[in-house]
């Protein structure tokens, strides 16, 4: 009985013996799937992060190479005018950053005029410096040698070199050379040497940045084209959000309005702001106001005592999603207004001077349209108002009017076709045709707004 008890309980015991060993079997069996599905998961998450990184990788190395190709063509095209106190500091790390960058601008061209260019008289305003009309036929123009580089992490030189022809002679002249401080505080600029003053907006730009072939009849009569000088000049960039600068310069005084170098050898002295923004992203507007005050003694026309020119310009630049390589519009204009208090001598002078007291004006507006990377059309509109009385007293005021169509094959070369008609005095109309041709070779300055 015993033994059949025992035996029952056995048989009754059994399953459960069998079954623990059976649940345990199932239970290690789902954890291992679930590690391995983790397991699974974890390399499927590794394998989408070496993904993701190598994604990565490629694109900063793409990265890498459009700067580098960014730079390359930097260095080709642009050299700073000057160049940051920051990039000056760092440039001792680059190997060629004090090697001088050289620039050459070749400008010739052909211009044929329905009126002698040797016989042309501006009413009201004698013809100074290189403020005539082109000559007939082919002519060189005026070609640029420049070499610009840091000096060391506190300055920057330029010089730059002109090369024309006229009547036939050859001329090798020193255009700008001067040095700039990049490492004065609070936003200061110290400029030393010869260099073009930053009155207005077109007189500081190197005549092959313009739009037109020549300048504007008030860049002729009232700056011989375009002052510069020996001098020094300070500028001060305010540190706004908004573009601010003012400056002023002080000069020797041996170049047209000037002369004779006044005053100890500074006889013209420059006070000049200038301002500028962006509005929006597709337009942007720059503008200024300027004064020079000079003493001549024996001016090249004529004039011996002191004078004060004052200057106001202003440009708009539009352009789609603001990069006017491919296009866009630029409006700009200046107006001058010249006043005199002095004496005129008929060259040669005869001893019997004339007072010379009075005020004459001028102004020019212009427009350019790119069409895209190729193509540009301008129009410009420019007049001089001459005094009513003095030595050259008129009742008629000059003007002209100017088209001009561009073709642009790269940044280093372009084509330039310009009709003019001027009319300078009131029984003279001189029509004007110029195909023009510019290039640029080597590394060259970044040009300006």
């Amino acid at each position: 009985m015993r033994k059949t008890a025992l035996t029952a309980c056995a048989v009754l015991m059994s399953p459960a013996l069998f079954a623990a060993p059976q649940r345990d079997a199932a239970s290690l069996q789902q954890q291992l799937e679930a590690l391995e599905a983790r397991v699974a998961a974890l390399e499927a998450n590794d394998r989408r992060l070496r993904e993701q990184a190598d994604a990565a990788n490629a694109s900063a190395k793409a990265a890498r190479d459009e700067l580098a190709a960014l730079q390359a063509s930097a260095t080709a095209v642009a050299v700073p005018e000057p160049p940051p106190a920051a990039a000056a500091t760092g440039a001792s790390a680059n190997a060629n950053a004090f090697n001088p960058a050289i620039s050459v601008i070749l400008n010739g061209s052909y211009s044929t005029h329905s009126k002698n260019p040797d016989d042309y008289v501006r009413a009201g305003f004698p013809v100074v410096g290189e403020g005539g009309p082109s000559p007939r036929g082919f002519s060189l123009g005026e070609s640029e040698l420049s070499f610009a580089a840091n000096i060391d992490e506190k300055f920057y030189g330029q010089l730059t070199l002109t090369a024309e022809s006229e009547h036939g002679e050859d001329h090798i002249g020193v255009e700008e050379a001067f040095i700039d401080t990049t490492a004065l505080p609070e936003g200061f600029n110290l400029r030393l040497g010869r260099f073009y003053s930053d009155i207005g907006y077109l007189n500081s730009h190197h005549a092959h940045t313009d739009s037109f072939f020549d300048r504007p009849l008030p860049y002729q009569a009232f700056l011989g084209n375009q002052y510069g000088d020996d001098g020094a000049q300070l500028r001060w960039l305010a540190p706004t959000d908004l573009y601010l600068e003012v400056g002023s310069e002080i000069f020797r005084g041996e170049h047209f309005p000037s002369a004779g170098a006044a005053h100890g050898g500074a006889g013209v002295k420059t006070l000049f702001a200038h301002a500028g923004g962006d509005v929006g992203t597709e337009n942007s507007w720059l503008a200024g106001v300027s004064v020079l005050k000079s003493s001549a003694k024996g001016a090249e026309d004529g004039f011996s005592g002191d004078s004060t020119l004052y200057i106001a310009d202003a440009t708009w630049k539009w352009a789609p999603q603001g990069n006017f390589k491919d296009g866009g519009v630029t409006v700009r204009g200046e107006y001058f207004s010249d006043h005199r208090d002095g004496v005129w001598n008929a060259p040669p002078d005869d001893g019997t001077p004339l007072a010379w007291r009075g005020a004459r004006r001028g102004a020019y507006l212009e427009g350019v349209y790119r069409f895209n990377r190729t193509w540009d059309l301008g129009y410009r509109v420019d007049k001089l108002w001459a005094d009513r009385q003095g030595p050259f007293a008129s009742a008629f005021d000059p003007y002209r009017n100017t088209l001009e169509l561009a073709w642009h094959n790269s940044e280093f070369s372009l084509l330039r076709l310009q009709f003019s008609r001027d009319e300078p005095t009131a029984d003279t109309t001189d029509n004007a045709l110029t195909l023009q041709y510019q290039v640029s070779l080597g590394a060259h300055g970044a040009h300006k707004f």
